[in-house]
């Protein structure tokens, strides 16, 4: 009896034995660099650390976009709040109507200088 169990031993220690040998293998394919499992890691980790820098400078880009864009909104309502002071300005000006001198018009005279005589033959 102790002799089947032996042999039963020695079989099973024997398989084991194969068992290991086989995932050893597969370990050795999948921790490869240059192809399997441990490739596509080291593949997976380069582009997280580009995406890392990529995302840094977006951010960096965002931080200086939305710095400028204050700047130029409080330009826009400072703008605007001199606009809406001459617009209040301007109701203050009397009407055409309102006044004597609204039919009077302004004239204009061209007068000649040296240059112009001088092309006429004046």
């Amino acid at each position: 009896m102790t002799f089947v169990a032996d042999i039963l031993m020695v079989a099973g220690t024997f398989g084991v034995a194969f068992y290991c040998y086989v995932l050893s293998a597969r370990l050795k394919r999948f921790s490869t660099l240059e192809s399997g499992m441990g490739g596509a890691i080291a593949v997976l980790s380069a582009q997280v650390d580009d995406m890392t820098r990529a995302l840094a400078r977006a951010q960096a880009a965002a931080t200086g976009s939305a710095a400028t864009l204050e700047s130029l909104t409080l330009r826009a309502e400072t703008a605007a709040a001199r606009l809406e002071v001459m617009l209040a300005s301007l109701h203050d000006l009397p009407e055409r109507g309102d006044d004597d001198a609204g039919d009077r018009r302004l004239r204009f005279v061209r007068r000649r200088n040296g240059r112009d005589e001088a092309e006429t033959g004046i």
